[in-house]
């Protein structure tokens, strides 16, 4: 996925492979309509970040800043996630960009999730923070957001920092969207109320492109 068009930034976490027809059926079903959307839009505002700066002009793209993780441990990253309703405990790794593909990175397990280290870690005041997983993989079979579209309005989650302390979070929102359509100023912006952005694939699945059509959104904040 490069980050010079927002068609294949939306793609950080497509389950992007052949399916059996069983994981077919089950992976590329619709989920219940979207809810909170509203509520999500609004933690955001129109603001760009100042400190995003974008790779290439032209189209909107992954917010990339030079560097890597801050020295200093200002930055408190998540190294774990759990999420009780759908049953999923994951490895949280930092994530950015391949420097060969200009692609977003998620880790190659699919057990495992990404943090998008360019964008706030779990102490910040303000914005989102932004972790991606796999839907699935031919290889692997289900990933940690296998069933992140399952997610409804007032279930709890917790992330755990690299600090060792347990911050939990409430959804707010759930929304699907065509991956060429999908808001990215709003899920990675470094500004507005705090809160924490899920990312996975959903919609139906495109054996030519072995892609899924669209990217599940789920939204929550600190509770």
């Amino acid at each position: 996925m490069t980050v010079r068009n927002r068609g294949a930034l939306a793609a950080m976490a497509a389950g992007a492979a052949a399916l059996s027809v069983a994981a077919l059926v089950a992976c590329g079903s619709q989920p219940a309509e979207d809810v909170g959307a509203d509520e999500a839009a609004a933690l955001a505002t129109s603001t760009p970040a100042p400190s995003a700066t974008p790779t290439t002009a032209g189209d909107a793209s992954v917010p990339v800043n030079a560097g890597t993780l801050p020295a200093d441990g200002t930055t408190v990253p998540p190294v774990r996630l759990s999420i009780p309703p759908i049953k999923v405990t994951a490895t949280v790794n930092p994530v950015g960009i391949n420097d060969r593909t200009n692609e977003f990175e998620v880790p190659p397990s699919v057990d495992q999730v990404g943090w998008y280290r360019y964008g706030p870690g779990l102490e910040a005041g303000a914005g989102s923070v932004v972790i991606a997983g796999h839907v699935d993989s031919a290889e692997q079979g289900k990933g940690a957001f296998f069933r992140l579209r399952e997610l409804d309005r007032g279930d709890t989650l917790t992330a755990t920092g690299s600090d060792g302390e347990e911050r939990r979070y409430r959804v707010v929102a759930r929304e699907e969207y065509t991956k060429t359509k999908i808001p990215l100023d709003r899920y990675f912006a470094r500004d507005g109320s705090p809160r924490l952005t899920l990312i996975t694939c959903g919609g139906p699945f495109d054996p030519k492109t072995r892609h899924y059509r669209d990217n599940i959104v789920v939204t929550a904040v600190p509770s």
